[in-house]
């Protein structure tokens, strides 16, 4: 997948944002800005729903981000986010599937 090709990317709508893989519930709709990158991207993660890696492919070291259920893989974190956390996870949106909050 290419960067701004995901429909997650331009979803503003309150809700959760899971998992493709298993639909463990892995990132807020409070926690998701635009970061101008073209993909998904969220300050912070739910608590206990993701693992991290380091990845040191592409030339250059990058913690990569998975589902703490069943270790798909979900993007990048890298440090130049936003307050509170200062961080970036930047997800493919095509590792997440989207579930609107009740109304």
């Amino acid at each position: 997948e290419y960067p701004g090709t995901s429909p997650l990317l331009n979803e503003h709508r309150k809700g959760i944002f899971a998992c493709a893989g298993c639909d463990l519930p892995v990132y807020s709709s409070e926690t998701k800005f635009d970061s101008g990158t073209g993909w998904p991207s969220f300050w912070q993660e739910i608590a206990n729903s993701i693992g991290k890696t380091v990845d040191n492919s592409l030339g250059m070291t990058r913690t990569e981000v998975h589902c703490r259920r069943c270790g798909g893989h979900l993007g990048h974190v890298f440090d130049d986010g936003p307050a509170p956390t200062g961080l970036r996870h930047c997800i493919n949106g095509v590792a997440l599937s989207f579930k609107p909050a009740a109304a």
